[in-house]
């Protein structure tokens, strides 16, 4: 007898499984849904960047050298003053502006809220005259577009040349009138602090412990 050296098949593991059950109440591809509000949105934050842009340029363009080759200089005190006097308005308009705004709550009152942002429309008016005024000073990045435009008498570059220490000047204004403005809204709200509601019930009546209300006691003679 031939003794045969074959060994016994093993048996083949399992294939890991490859489908996955879904499961239900569960969406299968996760879309996002965007609505004609967020596309209008979108679409409008180019034009609108536009828009508020658009007053900063024209000023700088039909008044910016007039008014550091002409009025600037005329300013009592002479050009750093009036650097000084526009580096301390920028903390006031900005709080201007602002503070109306802190004041708006559409959840109680919408028409409240849309008065308090007329309110604050001076403001942003104002803002937009000082950071014209500001960019009027503010020279291109590039040397090469230093042209004679730009070294015309009330141009930025002419006005680095006059006034070199303009911008410290208009920074230590800013920064003074913002300190002076943050003590002055510190020290008001000291001054007026919240009142809080008295948990405190108003005082018992007495209660007699005699028919004549005095305790057992006797009345004074």
């Amino acid at each position: 007898m031939s003794k045969t050296s074959a060994k016994p098949k093993r048996r083949k593991a399992a294939g890991p499984a490859l489908r996955y059950e879904h499961r239900p109440g569960r969406p299968l591809s996760r879309r996002v849904k965007t609505s004609v509000g967020d596309r209008l949105f979108g679409c409008a934050v180019l034009p609108g960047f536009v828009v508020l842009l658009m007053p900063l340029v024209l000023f700088d363009m039909y008044w910016g050298h007039e008014l550091w080759g002409d009025f600037a200089p005329a300013w009592p005190g002479g050009a750093y003053a009036f650097a000084g006097t526009v580096g301390a308005l920028v903390p006031v308009v900005f709080f201007a502006w602002v503070a109306p705004l802190t004041r708006m709550n559409w959840k109680r009152s919408k028409r409240r809220s849309l008065a308090w942002v007329a309110a604050s429309l001076p403001g942003l008016a104002a803002c937009y005259l000082v950071a014209g005024v500001i960019a009027t000073t503010v020279r291109p990045k590039r040397r090469r577009n230093w042209d004679a435009a730009c070294y015309r008498e009330g141009g930025p570059c002419w006005v680095h040349v006059h006034y070199p220490w303009l911008w410290a000047v208009g920074l230590v204004a800013t920064l003074a009138a913002a300190a002076l403005l943050i003590t002055l809204l510190v020290r008001l709200s000291r001054r007026t602090p919240p009142t809080s509601p008295s948990t405190s019930g108003p005082a018992d009546a007495p209660t007699p412990r005699s028919p004549t209300g005095t305790g057992g006691r006797r009345p004074p003679a």
